[in-house]
């Protein structure tokens, strides 16, 4: 039931609604009370809430997992790179939580007693790996913070200048949070959240667009004197556009993150300028930060650029652009479980296999423009493991207190510059082949073999179909019998009848050549007009064992005439024996009317399957482009002589 008592400071009421909830911030002075039972204690104000761009409030409703809940109180955390918030949860049932909100980011937690011995705070490490409360989890950010302000209930006291030294754990969509707060460190339990899944009612007007929610803050560089702007107190770093420096607006003097490019420096141009809007993915979108990144492999300089996009309800994305190539990227809130250490091995995410493309032990800011919600600052580095699914791309980046996995989305320059309306309607072309980047021969390959497959399948139906309807019929089947001392005589057949119409005539030799050959003199001859075809062959065939059987040649042959007039024929043949090898040879000859050939199904096939080669070809040079830019690229004959 809830508890309602009087501001002991100015008489406003203050409500409870949980029985767990402390400590209430008076919404009216910003006392902080103490609950004792029915009376309250004043024990001072609490600092003001940094205005953000959130679209939460106190009295915001959900739903999560069918449970209505209520947000009733809120924390503010501050660290080395900006803010996040904490919002306490009242569900239906009387459980409290908290969901957690960073950068459009959401996670919601409870409380979890484990019965096991908590791991020290000074023992974890980014990227380190351990079992608790029965689940292998990933250490992936590692943090020393302060609690700076707070409003309605909490289940705690706080205050500007609490400490909250915190570690967040990972394990696929599983999150946990270790608090260090506390004298015994606290878990809390949960997973990350779609926003939209929670289906939050009466939010803050104006943040469903990213629209400035504050005042926008101005002021000029104090390195060179040019106007810069921060839309909203979540904005911690700005660019300046002019002279590249990075002013931390946090801070009321505007001090310098990093100073201005110097003379020597390269001064980078965005492809798409500061303050552009567009619709991306069906979602509006702001260009609201620039910065170009860098990093140096076997002494050469490669550097990219990266756009920070304000998106809706709070959020933001990352466009990111290489050579002309195009990334929408955005972080993920179930990061795929590996600890790093395995970086060569490939990653399973979301049911897809992604390969290791490239490992970037040091990508530096060398640019900065425009507005960030972390503290940015030229100079800064971190590590970047790359691997590829095309058109995905996983990027695990690490520093030595944060571990983060975003997803990339290989997009055309051309939806980039409809999403923004470029005026002259189009970015440069592309240059080489990109990590993640589509094949395009990919589509047309399977294209072409399914083609293939189909015209093959048509070419031996036909041919089986001319082969059954005009399938030979046998003239003639006899055997003969050579032998060296027949050398200068001719052997004559029986007499086989042509009929109707001429005909495609197939003589057949079967012989028992073994380790030998044969000449066979053949004429087709017209019993009738005397009209002869002549046709000479030669069989050999020969045999043995040499570290396993081996055979050479045929004792089989085929030899065709075509259009044979109908009318009554023998053969005569008149056989060249081997003269080396003086022996008796048998020899089975058949003669076959009609028969469809071969030869035009066999050039049919051998023009079918030279697209479907080729296209392979093509394939197979598209990703030898895309990995020779990997850590994985082949090694050809040349550098390996080198490397002698």
């Amino acid at each position: 039931m809830a508890l309602t008592a009087s501001c002991p400071s100015c008489g406003a009421p203050v409500v409870f609604q949980s029985a767990s909830s402390i400590f209430a911030v008076c919404e009216y002075c910003q006392s902080t009370l103490v609950r004792h039972d029915q009376a309250l204690e004043d024990i001072g104000k609490m600092a003001a809430l940094v205005e953000d761009r959130s679209p939460l409030q106190l009295g915001a409703e959900g739903s999560y997992k069918g449970v209505h809940f209520a947000l009733i109180g809120r924390i503010q955390i501050k660290y080395s790179q900006g803010y996040w918030n904490e919002w306490h949860l009242l569900f239906d049932d009387m459980r409290t939580g908290w969901l957690s909100e960073a950068a459009g980011q959401y996670v919601l937690t409870f409380a979890q007693y484990v019965p096991e011995q908590l791991p020290k705070f000074d023992e974890l490490k980014i990227g380190q790996r351990f079992v608790l409360a029965s689940q292998t989890w990933t250490v992936s950010n590692v943090e020393n913070a302060e609690c700076v302000a707070g409003q309605g209930e909490l289940p705690f006291k706080v205050g500007a200048g609490y400490p909250v030294a915190a570690v967040d754990l990972r394990n696929g969509a599983n999150f946990a949070t270790l608090d260090y707060s506390e004298t015994l460190p606290l878990l809390f339990v949960g997973q990350a959240v779609d926003f939209k899944s929670l289906k939050m009612s009466n939010l803050r007007e104006g943040m469903a667009i990213p629209t400035v929610a504050v005042e926008a803050k101005v002021f000029r560089c104090p390195s060179c004197g040019a106007p810069m702007q921060a839309r909203s107190k979540d904005i911690l770093a700005v660019g300046c556009g002019t002279c590249g420096a990075v002013v931390d607006t946090a801070d009321q003097n505007y001090k310098l993150l990093s100073k201005a490019l110097g003379n020597r420096d390269e001064k980078y141009l965005p492809r798409l300028a500061l303050g552009s809007k567009g619709t991306l993915e069906g979602k509006p979108a702001e260009v609201i930060g620039f910065l170009v990144k860098q990093c140096k492999v076997d002494g050469i300089a490669y550097d990219w650029r990266e756009y920070l996009l304000a998106g809706e309800h709070g959020t933001y994305r990352w466009l990111t652009e290489y050579n002309g190539h195009w990334n929408i990227a955005d972080v993920l809130s179930n990061p795929p479980s590996s600890s790093g250490a395995m970086e060569l091995a490939d990653v399973r995410w979301s049911g897809q296999s992604f390969k290791h493309f490239s490992t970037t032990p040091a990508a530096e800011v060398i640019q900065v423009a425009g507005e960030f919600t972390w503290r940015v600052r030229r100079g800064e580095t971190n590590r970047v493991i790359d691997y590829v699914a095309p058109p995905l791309m996983l990027s695990r980046e690490s520093t030595d207190n944060d571990l983060t996995w975003s997803q990339g989305m290989y997009v055309a320059p051309a939806v980039i510059a409809e999403a923004f309306k470029l005026p002259d309607g189009r970015l440069v072309d592309p240059v080489g082949v990109y990590a993640n980047q589509p094949n395009p021969w990919g589509d047309t390959h399977q294209r072409v073999c399914k083609l293939f497959w189909k015209l093959a399948v048509l070419a031996v139906v036909a041919q089986a179909f001319f082969v059954l309807i005009s399938g030979g019929k046998s003239l003639l089947r006899q055997d003969l019998a050579f032998s060296p001392q027949m050398a200068e005589e001719t052997l004559v057949t029986r007499e086989f009848e042509v009929r109707d119409k001429p005909r495609k005539l197939t003589v057949r030799n079967t012989t028992t050549l073994d380790n030998n050959w044969i000449g066979l003199d053949m004429l087709l001859v017209n019993k009738a007009t005397g009209l002869a075809w002549p046709a000479a062959r030669e069989l050999a065939f020969y045999q043995g064992y040499d570290d396993g059987h081996w055979t050479e040649g045929s004792n089989e042959d085929e030899v065709v005439f075509l259009d044979v007039p109908p009318g009554t024929y023998y053969l005569t043949v008149d056989p060249d024996m081997a003269p080396e090898k003086p022996v008796p040879v048998r020899d089975t000859i058949e003669v076959f009317s009609g028969g469809a050939g071969w030869s035009n199904f066999v050039m049919v096939m051998i023009f079918l399957v030279i697209f479907p080669i080729f296209t392979r070809l093509r394939h197979a040079a598209f990703e030898a482009g895309r990995w020779a830019e990997s850590d994985h690229a082949p090694i050809s004959s040349s550098d390996s002589d080198g490397d002698d």
